[in-house]
């Protein structure tokens, strides 16, 4: 609360868009008094309470006073009951006539007595206490109001008021405790999670529900990973059967159901050249291979012994151990 001074009002105010209307809290016990002489105002000093000591006649009923208890308003003395009938307000709660014996609270042209001055929600007595002016005239107390303005939780739709802890995905709301794992039920929290649809997922359960299981440790792949041939590796799976460095992004070649990285293939696999002596990779020049018998060459070193014409895909003859051309060995 601010207080104001000088002056005789106490004001707390928080606007608070709700319905087009801008409100504000307001402390009753010092509202100022509607202004005397206007349509139905009563505030302090607005009319006078006493008994009748001379001879004075009601002014509505012309029942004499002296003696009696009697009300002055605006000039005019009239009796009690006169008053209550043609001058009193009328109490915005009960719809009853709050009686020149009563306490009144009054605020924007509107008056309540003062037991009638209670949250409409809770029923607590707003004497004294900061209140709000709702829809149809009905006023609530602070807690009511904060309440029942509070965003609603998605997972038991109790409001989630001030000082709650709450997660927020995607314009929704929980309780913190309110925001589960789809599956196993337990508190995510302010943890990760995995949306799908409606759902919500812990990562535990989104890897061995939703996730992709690695071709060799048959675990979940959560994150990266690589395909070959429409198979998923994880990229620490995926790794030379010799050496044991990762393939991911390299050169490589496949052996039955393992893999080599070029140099342990060329090493620990590849045949050797009876030509060149050189390890057959099929990487760069001459891709091709030529077998016989039990020997391979690079095409380009399958060639006669005595001319070197490449005999790649031509005829050729074997003489001793050696390849020749259909026409040398004529000539040796």
């Amino acid at each position: 609360p601010s207080h104001t001074a000088p002056g005789p009002t106490f004001t707390h105010v928080r606007p608070a868009k709700r319905g087009g209307a801008e409100q504000s809290w307001v402390h009753p016990s010092l509202l100022p008094a509607a202004a005397p002489g206007s349509p139905a105002a009563r505030g302090p000093g607005s009319y006078t309470v006493g008994t009748m000591s001379e001879r004075f006649d009601c002014h509505y009923c012309r029942d004499p006073l002296q003696g009696k208890k009697y009300v002055q308003k605006e000039g005019r003395h009239c009796c009690v009951k006169c008053f209550e009938k043609f001058c009193a307000n009328t109490c915005t709660e009960c719809k009853k006539p709050i009686g020149a014996d009563s306490k009144e609270l009054h605020f924007k042209n509107r008056y309540w007595h003062d037991n009638c001055f209670r949250c409409f929600k809770c029923y607590t007595s707003l004497v004294n206490e900061p209140f709000m002016l709702r829809e149809n005239n009905k006023v609530w107390c602070s807690t009511c109001t904060a309440t029942a303005d509070a965003p609603r939780c998605k997972g038991c739709f109790k409001p989630i008021i001030a000082g709650d802890q709450n997660v927020e995905y995607k314009k929704m709301v929980w309780h913190k405790d309110c925001f589960t794992c789809s599956q196993c039920k337990q508190v995510i929290g302010s943890g990760s999670f995995f949306p799908k649809g409606d759902d919500f997922f812990c990562v535990s359960c989104h890897e061995h529900k939703f996730a992709k299981t690695c071709t060799k440790c048959k675990n979940p792949i959560t994150s990266g990973g690589l395909t070959y041939q429409e198979k998923p590796w994880h990229s620490e799976c995926f790794i030379c059967s010799n050496c044991k460095k990762p393939l991911g992004g390299k050169r490589f070649t496949a052996v039955e159901d393992d893999f080599y990285c070029v140099e342990c293939y060329k090493e620990c696999v590849a045949k050797k050249c009876a030509g060149c002596k050189n390890p057959i990779t099929g990487f760069g020049r001459g891709t091709s291979v030529v077998n016989y018998e039990d020997e391979s060459w690079h095409d380009y070193c399958f060639k006669c012994t005595k001319c070197a014409r490449g005999l790649a895909n031509k005829r050729f003859v074997c003489h001793n151990g050696k390849i020749y051309c259909a026409d040398c060995p004529q000539r040796l």
